[in-house]
């Protein structure tokens, strides 16, 4: 997907189209998740879907639910989506610091090349 450690770096153009398409892949990420979390409370917790969005878009950001469950299967529901949620940060953050870690890196691997070229 990326360049190989003996190509030049990747224009800033590039650069700017992988990170977009990154960021596209982790938005549908979120957007699918809160969508999970919306069906979730609105058909599990029985929440409206005012309140169902509040609670998924709470939980999928960290902050946790606002609303009272009631019943053992909105409970469990919650708990899963918690722990699913928690996933789906790592990965969104993941996506979107790959790019940017990879061109730092190949940087840093450049500026080395560079440097051992000059000790010849």
């Amino acid at each position: 997907m990326f360049n190989q450690s003996h190509v030049p770096l990747a224009s800033r153009g590039v650069f700017l189209s992988r990170l977009g398409r990154a960021a596209a892949l982790a938005a549908t990420l979120i957007g699918v998740s809160l969508a999970i979390g919306v069906g979730g409370y609105h058909w599990v917790a029985g929440f409206g879907w005012v309140d169902a969005v509040l609670n998924a878009s709470m939980i999928l950001g960290g902050m946790g639910p606002v609303g009272e469950l009631h019943t053992t299967a909105s409970k469990l529901f919650a708990a899963a989506y918690a722990l699913f949620s928690g996933l789906v940060l790592v990965g969104a953050t993941g996506l979107i610091l790959g790019p940017i870690l990879h061109r730092m890196l190949h940087q840093f691997h450049l500026d080395d090349l560079d440097l051992s070229d000059d000790r010849s």
